[in-house]
């Protein structure tokens, strides 16, 4: 078969849906059951998958800058579709696979990815512009799709309800982490930790966006429950870009820095990601919505012990290796932190059974069942 893959979110910074598009793109060139593999970015069709080059000027993207502007996120919204279109012409016996949600108008074979529902189900914990401009093009990927793909059980089970799909329209693609993340020894990741003066298990890790679907709130509320000598001693350390709703959070990061139990490192590269997971003496992410939760799965299969919420698709992702509880239950949340730090026979279960259900996973198998939605559609 042919395959057209879009690759607009494969940029810097490289977020879950990037990331997610350049693994599962890597693993379908290497298909046998792919004849033909192109990468459709903007209007520019080619055979090579775009590189993923760090560059901090280019961290506000185009499409970003405009959605902040209501005409001109208006203009286009309308026109990029289009655009992608008269490229997609000139390739009918293709099947198109747009993996961030969007599809452009009249293309024969096409394949969409849902990675959540959030703007729906969750709009308070999105600007309302992003609200406003994804509600209105996912109404038109909807119309447009002949086949859905999820990160998640739980993600595809919310699609078919929520808009009332047949069940044999959408399928589930489970995400995986990379072959970067992997136990270390102190050894080999003291030069990265070293840039951000910290030391093997001796903090607890928080990454993501800095935005209230996180529900950060939470997690400092009950971080500063811990003793202050144990904070002090295993500070609490945040990677995540800054997001939108943030200004508070800031403060607060700034005061607890101030006490000497919480760091917040602002954007980490992805190739510094791997040591700050493995050197974590604990990863915690008490999130309030997840269509898959990749960072859990990344901290497992780091041998990092998990403290997670019972929220949407996490606990599909942790099955039995982590301390779970309801996402803003701060008193429980507190106990498990302490939990996780002090625990070292629940510590050597936790990574071990980590480890384990991490392997289950894999961009490979994520390709493979990839393809069988294909197949529906070729």
């Amino acid at each position: 078969m042919k395959v057209i893959f879009g690759t607009d979110s494969i940029k810097y910074p490289l977020t879950g849906i990037g990331r997610y598009a350049y693994e599962l793109a890597k693993c379908l060139s290497k298909s046998s059951e792919i004849s033909e593999l192109l990468f459709l970015k903007g209007r520019t069709l080619s055979n090579q998958l775009p590189e993923v080059v760090e560059n901090k000027t280019a961290s506000l993207g185009l499409t970003q800058r405009l959605r902040k502007n209501q005409f001109a996120a208006e203009i286009y919204r309308l026109t990029a579709p289009w655009l992608k279109t008269q490229v997609l012409r000139h390739h009918q016996d293709a099947i198109y696979h747009g993996p961030n949600f969007y599809l452009p108008p009249h293309v024969e074979r096409c394949v969409v990815t849902f990675h959540d529902l959030s703007v729906f189900t969750w709009p308070q914990c999105h600007p309302v512009e992003r609200v406003k401009f994804m509600q209105k093009e996912l109404m038109q990927t909807l119309k447009r799709a002949q086949i859905f793909i999820t990160d998640s059980e739980f993600t595809r089970r919310e699609l078919i309800e929520y808009f009332n799909l047949p069940e044999n329209k959408v399928y589930t693609a489970s995400l995986a982490s990379s072959g970067e993340f992997y136990p270390a020894g102190a050894r080999d990741i003291a030069p990265v930790l070293h840039k951000y003066e910290l030391s093997a298990s001796q903090y607890c890790l928080f990454t993501g966006s800095i935005e209230p679907r996180k529900n950060l709130t939470t997690l400092l509320d009950a971080y500063q429950m811990l003793p202050l000598e144990i904070r002090q001693r295993i500070p609490l350390v945040i990677s995540g870009f800054k997001g939108w709703g943030s200004e508070e959070l800031h403060h607060r990061f700034e005061r607890g820095e101030r006490e000497g139990w919480l760091r917040y490192l602002g954007y980490t590269p992805s190739s510094d990601l791997p040591s700050l997971f493995a050197g974590a003496k604990s990863f915690l992410f008490p999130s309030l919505y997840e269509g898959f939760g990749l960072p859990v799965l990344e901290a497992m299969a780091s041998g990092v012990p998990v403290v997670c919420s019972t929220s949407s698709s996490l606990p599909e992702v942790v099955g039995e290796c982590a301390l779970t509880c309801e996402a803003m239950d701060v008193d429980t949340l507190s106990q498990l932190m302490l939990k996780s730090i002090e625990d070292e026979v629940w510590r050597e279960q936790a990574r071990a059974k980590g480890l384990q259900r991490a392997s289950t996973f894999s961009w490979q198998r994520c390709a493979q069942e990839t393809i069988i939605a294909y197949k529906q559609v070729y």
